[in-house]
Formats: C-alpha cells, sequence, structure tokens
C-alpha cells in the first residue's frame, strides 16, 4: 500500500513564496514520477508540474520560471517550490506519483490528499 502525505500549504501574499512537500510512504520498487496538479474552485483540476526519476522536468506555462520541482529520491519525497505566488495560483494542490511496485511493473498512479493554497493581500 502506497500513501502520500502533502505538507506546506498556507496562505501568503501576492509575490510571496510557499514550499509544498510530499512523502511517499509504504512498500515499492521505485517513483517513476512525481507530479503535481491544482484545481482551482469551479475549474478542473489541471497538470502543473513533473519530475521523472532520470531527472527530466516539464512544467505548464502558467508555471513556467516561478514555480521549481524536485525530488528526494533516499527520502522518497518531492517538493514544489512556489515563488512570485499571483491570486490567480490559489487552489487545491495535489501531489501525484507514479510507482513501480516491482522492478519490471507497470507503473501505478497514487494522489495526495491535497493542501490548500490561498494567495491574497
Amino acid at each position: 500500500q502506497v500513501q502520500l502525505v502533502e505538507s506546506g500549504g498556507g496562505l501568503v501574499e501576492p509575490g510571496g513564496s510557499l514550499s509544498l512537500s510530499c512523502e511517499v510512504r509504504g512498500s515499492f520498487f521505485s517513483i517513476y514520477a512525481i507530479n503535481w496538479h491544482r484545481q482551482a474552485p469551479g475549474s478542473q483540476r489541471e497538470f502543473i508540474a513533473q519530475v521523472l526519476s532520470g531527472g527530466t522536468l516539464y512544467y505548464a506555462d502558467s508555471v513556467k520560471g516561478r514555480f521549481t520541482i524536485s525530488r528526494d529520491n533516499a527520502k522518497n519525497t518531492g517538493s514544489l517550490q512556489m515563488n512570485n505566488l499571483r491570486p490567480e495560483d490559489t487552489a487545491v494542490y495535489y501531489c501525484n506519483v507514479d510507482v513501480l511496485a516491482k522492478e519490471y511493473s507497470r507503473p501505478r498512479g497514487y494522489w495526495g490528499q491535497g493542501t490548500q493554497v490561498t494567495v491574497s493581500s
């Protein structure tokens, strides 16, 4: 069983910074991808960033240059550093990972519980 524990959300003023963390707990072979998504009220959930096991990074245009995704393979954690936050970044942020149960198994996706980020003065 794999569980994701997210932390780090909160309230910040426009232009401020927040860092989100996602710890992956349980028994598995490896984490192929760590992804962050967000969902604003009345909107669909959107992909914002991904880091693959080899280090390849992907960002949505809306956060490129302001957000930085990273991972610590030794600690099975992923992080999202968010700088220059804007009111439109307000949303529930979700961590999502693709995990291999065994060395040659197909990746399976898991989701965190979500953490609220509010950008407001």
